[in-house]
């Protein structure tokens, strides 16, 4: 009755990605199953079976799924009412931090930028590098689901800011995904920054691919389509 559901977001920037990556690999969509994460101050990872999204990490709001920049991601709903009582905050307070002084910079005390966080951790932080660990834990978690899912999955590419160019991250994603026979070839991936690429050995059983997303280009394409 509220209309509460399961948007998700960074919809454009799904499907450009998944056409890309069967493109890339000389198939058609319809017989892959792909995960796309869409990694960057706001991240979201969703599973595509044939051309369609079967689910995204996102959902009513963007506060859902990953652990992001500024938002927590997942987290026990009763955890809302806790800090409003502790801190004698409204639930609207408790919000605001959630989305804005949460994720990647309230673990990490040091920033939303990722490239602020990395070099805090070469300097020793610890708390830099727990947050890291727990931003590449969280992603593969939903690749992990998201490939029970579908029941499969032929390929994973990553995207956005963070996706396309923080090769360093990759690695600590991919350590989880050995049960896929998931192999990183680490030199074709620190290649593959800022410009598409295949990022698996040639004997990996599931596809890596890096692929710079173009929402711009992607809603050209809807709106050129619905005026014809």
């Amino acid at each position: 009755e509220d209309g509460i559901r399961r948007y998700g977001f960074h919809g454009t920037s799904h499907q450009f990605v998944s056409l890309e990556t069967a493109k890339m690999l000389g198939k058609d969509i319809k017989d892959l199953k792909i995960i796309v994460c869409h990694l960057g101050n706001g991240a979201s990872v969703t599973a595509v079976k044939g051309g369609e999204s079967v689910d995204t990490s996102m959902g009513l709001t963007p506060l859902e799924g990953l652990i992001m920049g500024t938002r927590s991601g997942d987290l026990d709903p009763a955890i809302v009412e806790f800090i409003a009582n502790k801190e004698n905050k409204t639930a609207s307070e408790v919000l605001n931090i959630l989305n804005k002084e949460s994720g990647v910079y309230g673990l990490s005390g040091v920033s939303s930028d990722f490239r602020d966080v990395k070099a805090a951790r070469a300097e020793g932080n610890k708390a830099a590098a727990a947050a890291l660990d727990a931003y590449a834990y969280r992603v593969a978690k939903y690749i992990g689901a998201y490939t029970a899912a579908m029941n499969g999955v032929d390929a994973i590419t990553f995207t956005a800011g963070v996706g396309e160019n923080a090769a360093w991250l990759r690695p600590m994603v991919c350590k989880y995904l050995g049960f896929l026979g998931v192999k990183l070839d680490e030199a074709a991936s620190e290649k593959a920054c800022g410009v598409e690429g295949i990022i698996s050995t040639a004997d990996s059983k599931v596809k890596l691919c890096v692929i710079p997303t173009n929402e711009e280009l992607a809603i050209a394409r809807e709106t050129l389509a619905l005026v014809k």
